[in-house]
């Protein structure tokens, strides 16, 4: 069965980070509500002057921006770039995919975020060094990365 939705079914929450730079009106999970089970996809709307998601790449999800209305600068390894209603723009997996946008015009910026859902991800954020493991919103510095064999020494006296 196919599921519409539109500003008829779809109501948007504020979502304020504790940075003030970070916020964003998010429509409920239609995924969810739709019932998909390899999508994910939201609805959101970025105020004026605001940031979305701190700058990040995802290791196992693709992702695709849709603009609905209004216009945002992204940023990309390649650089910064306005986009616009009507534009799509895909994220590739790994630091290539890296992405944020930047409303600076005086309208707010929807649109459609969609991406793929593999049950566990991996996204990275190249400014802070941060690793987060999604779903489970675990969040780890990067610079605390180990050799694989760390702590395993001793093995058989874990087994007596």
């Amino acid at each position: 069965m196919a599921i519409i939705f539109n500003d008829k079914n779809v109501s948007f929450e504020q979502r304020q980070s504790p940075v003030p730079e970070f916020a964003w009106h998010t429509s409920r999970k239609l995924a969810e509500m739709a019932g998909a089970k390899q999508l994910l996809f939201e609805i959101r709307s970025l105020d004026p002057g605001k940031y979305s998601y701190p700058y990040h790449f995802h290791r196992s999800v693709e992702e695709v921006f849709v603009i609905i209305s209004g216009r945002a600068t992204l940023r990309t390894p390649a650089g910064f770039q306005e986009v616009q209603e009507g534009d799509t723009v895909f994220f590739e997996t790994g630091p290539e995919g890296a992405h944020q946008l930047f409303n600076h015009t005086a309208e707010p910026c929807r649109y459609l975020d969609l991406r793929t859902n593999l049950g566990i991800d991996i996204c990275e954020y190249p400014d802070s060094g941060k690793i987060n493991i999604l779903p489970y919103e675990e969040i780890y510095m990067a610079e605390e990365r180990v050799d694989y064999y760390e702590g395993e020494d001793n093995v058989a006296e874990k087994w007596k």
